[in-house]
């Protein structure tokens, strides 16, 4: 059982030693820490991804605050559930009750995931109705067509005719696949 922090400045004139100070004095073996952008997802910040990689059951991560972990809350609760999946444990000193060791912390975690889930749903009810709307004005998703109207129906006639689909395709510069779609529907 160990604790480990992480430690995160957004550019590379910001100093990390404040931070690392914290973590030490919290108790931390070692401190990983890097200089990037919070903007960046947890899965694109390599120092993060190999503490997480080294983290074992009955371990620690602790962090002196959440921004320094995640700039949003799904990037944050996507984090604290591969923690919680691997037995370890989370906190961040300056949000005690962001503390997963302790049975608020796990409250206030279950909670945030109920609220981001629920706002995820809203998220797509809105956006299906936003296409459904879309869809009745005539609105069209998707790739645009490769041909127009009136080569596709020409290229139907072709095919009936008997002349190959990469003939076809060739002709209208288009893939095969697209032939085969066409001559599919």
């Amino acid at each position: 059982m160990a604790t480990f922090g992480y430690a995160r400045v957004s550019s590379g004139g910001q100093s990390l030693a404040a931070q690392d100070t914290q973590l030490r004095e919290a108790g931390c073996a070692k401190v990983y820490a890097e200089k990037i952008s919070g903007s960046a997802s947890a899965s694109a910040r390599p120092e993060l991804n190999r503490l997480l990689g080294r983290l074992q059951e009955g371990d620690v991560l602790v962090v002196c605050r959440l921004d320094r972990m995640s700039r949003s809350v799904r990037d944050l609760l996507g984090v604290l559930d591969q923690l919680a999946q691997g037995g370890v444990g989370f906190k961040s000193l300056a949000e005690p009750w962001a503390d997963t060791t302790r049975a608020i912390g796990k409250l206030v975690t279950v909670v945030l995931s109920g609220v981001a889930e629920f706002e995820r749903s809203l998220i797509r009810s809105r956006t299906g109705e936003g296409r459904k709307r879309a869809q009745e004005r005539g609105v069209r998703f998707g790739r645009p067509f490769s041909m127009n109207q009136h080569q596709r129906r020409e290229a139907l006639e072709r095919l009936r005719a008997g002349e190959s689909q990469a003939s076809v395709a060739r002709s209208y510069a288009v893939s095969a696949a697209t032939i085969s779609r066409l001559s599919a529907s």
